[in-house]
């Protein structure tokens, strides 16, 4: 795990130099992903680092979890209450008309999006780059909101599944509560990853690191994986000659930086 903080500490540095950046901010949720991110973050920067506490209803929880880290590693935060912004929001777009049973996804993913805006505000003002949180898990199977918490420029945790991160956190002594606490993205009162995905992470830590599974949950990991196709590639732009959306997402490079967690 020491190797392991310390070429993701090197890594981070080596992007915000090839970006002639000069620090990194990263949205301090509470939970281990952005624990783990925030840590490395303040190795990697000492003194160009700044967390956002970016409470939006949020369970209070782990509005102190993330006060805890960012107390017990010397993490110079920022908070920025999203509650008058998500309601402002909210009434803007309550009489639309559409579907209801489509709203309580939609609603939900206001609350990502609000915090991403937050988050490039300060990089811009800053010249800092913006650091996701996402791991390896999350990604393959496309669990993020497109323009929420998958709008980031880098990605430290994006090649490790949910035992590593745990084990990375450990390491780097992130409050064990933190630790143990069932993930969730917070976007509503009680919800937690697992319940939302309908698998667990000790699932899709086999599936992503190319073990076997049970048929029926790599059946449902790959049908997931293909529903959320589209937010592991850079938007379509039209060719001269008819290319199918399929052909397109196939044939290029896909960079692990489009490599996104969640509804939509």
């Amino acid at each position: 795990m020491q190797r392991l903080t310390e070429q993701l500490v090197s890594w981070i540095s080596e992007q915000v130099t090839e970006a002639k950046a000069h620090g990194v901010v990263v949205g301090m949720s509470g939970g281990i992903d952005s624990s783990v991110a925030s840590v490395l973050c303040k190795l990697s920067s000492p003194n160009n680092t700044l967390g956002l506490l970016m409470p939006c209803y949020s369970n209070q929880t782990d509005a102190h979890h993330a006060q805890a880290v960012a107390a017990k590693f010397q993490i110079p935060t920022r908070p920025i209450s999203l509650d008058s912004a998500l309601d402002t929001f909210r009434c803007l777009l309550s009489s639309d008309g559409f579907d209801p049973a489509t709203r309580k996804a939609a609603d939900a993913n206001l609350k990502p999006r609000l915090r991403m805006t937050a988050l490039y505000y300060f990089a811009n003002r800053l010249h800092y780059l913006v650091v996701g949180c996402s791991n390896k898990c999350e990604l393959e199977v496309g669990y993020c909101t497109k323009y929420g918490d998958a709008g980031v420029d880098i990605l430290p945790l994006g090649n490790l599944v949910k035992s590593q991160v745990r084990l990375l956190a450990q390491h780097l002594g992130i409050p064990q509560e933190i630790v143990d606490k069932p993930p969730s993205a917070g976007l509503w009162e009680g919800q937690t990853d697992e319940q939302e995905m309908g698998l667990t992470y000790d699932q899709l830590d086999l599936y992503c690191s190319g073990r076997p599974v049970d048929d029926k949950v790599r059946i449902k990991i790959e049908e997931i994986i293909a529903i959320n196709a589209h937010k592991r590639v850079t938007p379509l732009y039209h060719h001269s000659e008819p290319v199918s959306r399929c052909q397109i997402a196939n044939s290029r490079q896909v960079s692990s930086a489009f490599r996104f967690r969640r509804c939509a």
